[in-house]
Formats: C-alpha cells, sequence, structure tokens
C-alpha cells in the first residue's frame, strides 16, 4: 500500500461546500447593483479571494469606500451561507477515508471564521483536527500563510500534506507553502502537471492514489 499523507488541508468553499457560487453571487450582485459588467466572466477573478482582497479589488471597480464594499461582501454572503450549504460529491467520503487511514484533517479556508463555524456545523467539526479561517494568519491566499499554519499547528511537514483545492487562487496558495495539491476546479485557470493532480469530482479519485513514501 502506498504511504498516504501526514495530513490532508482542505480548502471549504467550492471544495467541500457548494458556498463558492454563493460567493460569486454576491459579488455579481454588487456588480449588477452599481450599474457595472457582470455575470460569469466578471467574477471568475474573484474565485477563492479573502474578503479583503475582494473588496479591495471589488471597490475599485463600482467605486465605493474598501470598508463599505467589505461590509456589504461579508453580510450578503454570510446571509447565503446561513439559509443551508450542501456538501460537494465525494466530500463526505473523502473525510471518512481520512479518518479510517488515520490522516488528521485540517480545513484552510478564505472564509471569515463566522461563516467558517457556519460551515463546520454542516460538515461536523469533530471532522477536522483544526480549521485557519481568513483573518487568523499575517495574509491570507494566494499567499502561502494559512496552509504554513495548518501544517505547523498540526506538526506535519507542508511536501507530505496534501491540499485540497477548488481554485487557481487557492491552488497557488497550497503550492507555495509546499504541499501537493489535489484540485476539483469550480472556475478555469488550474493546470495539472508538477505537484498539482486536476479530477472532476472529488469522486474520482482516493487518498491512496497518492504516494508519500
Amino acid at each position: 500500500m502506498p504511504t498516504p499523507p501526514d495530513a490532508l488541508l482542505c480548502d471549504m468553499d467550492g471544495t467541500l461546500v457548494d458556498t463558492e457560487a454563493s460567493w460569486l453571487e454576491t459579488v455579481d450582485g454588487l456588480l449588477h447593483e452599481h450599474g457595472e459588467a457582470h455575470g460569469p466572466e466578471a467574477v471568475r477573478g474573484f474565485a477563492g479571494l479573502p474578503l479583503g482582497s475582494a473588496a479591495q479589488l471589488l471597490a475599485v471597480r463600482i467605486r465605493r469606500p474598501v470598508d463599505v464594499v467589505a461590509e456589504r461582501l461579508h453580510h450578503g454572503f454570510t446571509a447565503r451561507v446561513s439559509s443551508g450549504v450542501r456538501l460537494k460529491p465525494g466530500a463526505a467520503e473523502l473525510l471518512d477515508r481520512a479518518a479510517a487511514l488515520g490522516v488528521p484533517v485540517a480545513l484552510v479556508t478564505a472564509s471569515e471564521r463566522a461563516v467558517t463555524d457556519q460551515v463546520l456545523r454542516t460538515l461536523g467539526a469533530a471532522r477536522f483536527a483544526l480549521s485557519v479561517a481568513n483573518g487568523e494568519t499575517a495574509r491570507g491566499k494566494p499567499h502561502p500563510d494559512p496552509y504554513l499554519a495548518a501544517c505547523r499547528l498540526l506538526g506535519a511537514a507542508p511536501g507530505r500534506c496534501l491540499a485540497v483545492e477548488d481554485t487557481p487562487v487557492g491552488v497557488r496558495a497550497a503550492l507555495a507553502a509546499g504541499c501537493r495539491v489535489l484540485a476539483v476546479p469550480t472556475v478555469p485557470g488550474i493546470v495539472a502537471g508538477g505537484r498539482t493532480t486536476v479530477v472532476g469530482s472529488l469522486r474520482e479519485i482516493a487518498l491512496w492514489d497518492f504516494s508519500f513514501d
């Protein structure tokens, strides 16, 4: 049997739950409200971004103060998450396989702590050894800080960890930290190769397909 990773580091929005679409809908709504170009192409670059980075980018487009935009994004996204979230296909099975193999799981997300805790109630907080939310490291994704923090807290070497992501922003963060990546894209832009494996669904691959010998 191949040696499994020392830890599984999972993104949340769009990877384990369907909230990436809710996040992009929130951005799209603000663009539309202010008469700016909107739709899938217009919001693609916001996928996987932390709140602060997204607010700065959006504030330029709609010509509003960053703090006002950040508050609107936060409240809009939180309201959508509060209405309920669904697990992505294969997410529960992936977490169950990790538990069966004795592989600890960390949640590494660009969402704020309030949103993270809401989603954890759906995912089951007991499934995770720890979680790292946006604002809990000096820099958020696409910087490696959140993944490095998770590795440090787990006592695991990044090169022996498997990160699971759905956006180019998240993949950049995980690769910069030194992790191997399993990507299930929700937006275009992730390139397979090297340390990145791309699949269409979490159901398409098993942890034991990765060897960390």
